[in-house]
């Protein structure tokens, strides 16, 4: 039976800029702790069903979304060193996708015997220190997966993991800023 892991983030963003954020599989590596140096080594990208018309001009994007069926390869260092660069291939399909409502990517071939990894959004709103409400996205990732060997421990594996959406998540809060300024000179 496979491992577990979950998390989420809030942030102050509209669905369909997060979810078109995380949708484009070309902005994966802008979001992983540098000392991996991830990239894109491969990506076949089927489209994505028609975008929905967001009410908003501003939200209508124009980005690149990777839809059911899209297959690309991402390479990884999985050892921090500086002259050991030994890239780990791993290559995933997207296998479900619904706009600003959740994707799920599976691995075909790489580390883990099993990786199935479902990223969700859902709108949300929080009130502020001063009790206004602000209007956001809670960002969801669940994720089973299956250790590469049997002495490999799933629990080692979450902490990993816990690490790497903590600077996922720090990174984030900073790109999104970044992406809204740059829409609104549009």
């Amino acid at each position: 039976m496979p491992a577990t892991f979950h998390t989420e983030q809030w942030v102050p963003y509209p669905v369909e800029l997060v979810f078109a954020f995380f949708a484009n599989p070309y902005n994966l590596p802008l979001l992983m702790p540098k000392f991996f140096k991830v990239r894109i080594e491969e990506a076949a990208l089927a489209p994505p069903p028609s975008r929905p018309v967001a009410p908003d001009p501003a939200l209508r994007l124009k980005s690149i979304a990777a839809g059911a069926g899209s297959r690309f390869t991402v390479s990884a260092c999985l050892v921090p060193l500086p002259l050991i660069n030994f890239r780990v291939p791993w290559e995933v399909e997207i296998t479900e996708f619904a706009w600003n409502h959740h994707f799920t990517d599976v691995q075909l071939r790489g580390p883990f015997r099993y990786w199935k990894h479902t990223h969700s959004v859902s709108e949300e709103t929080r009130a502020n220190e001063a009790g206004v409400p602000i209007h956001g996205t809670r960002v969801t990732d669940d994720i089973e997966f299956t250790p590469p060997m049997a002495l490999a421990s799933s629990a080692i594996i979450r902490r990993q993991l816990a690490s790497n959406f903590r600077t996922r998540q720090k990174k984030l809060d900073s790109i999104l800023p970044k992406l809204v300024a740059s829409l609104n000179r549009r």
